[in-house]
């Protein structure tokens, strides 16, 4: 799969902190020095093949899944923190 690039590099660490965070709290073991590897995790529970390299035959579709698992956390994630500083600036 390759890998995204950040819109702002200096946020690298914050996604990396923020991917940690929400799959550990999803249940899934998150290794501090390398937080992506919990994409093979998520494989795993979906049954999908991932492997560290040559993933020519994996399908668009399957790669989604295992995406949509991690980033789908981390934008709830996301959003209900910026809902909760928006209630605190109101008052």
């Amino acid at each position: 799969m390759a890998r995204k690039r950040l819109l702002v590099p200096e946020a690298e660490e914050g996604m990396q902190q923020l991917k940690k965070k929400v799959m550990a709290e999803a249940g899934y073991s998150v290794d501090p020095k390398q937080p992506d590897h919990v994409k093979y995790e998520v494989a795993k529970d979906l049954n999908i093949p991932l492997h560290e390299k040559n993933n020519g035959q994996l399908r668009s579709q399957d790669a989604g899944k295992i995406g949509g698992q991690i980033g789908g956390r981390m934008v709830k994630e996301l959003i209900r923190s910026a809902q909760e500083h928006l209630s605190k600036t109101k008052h």
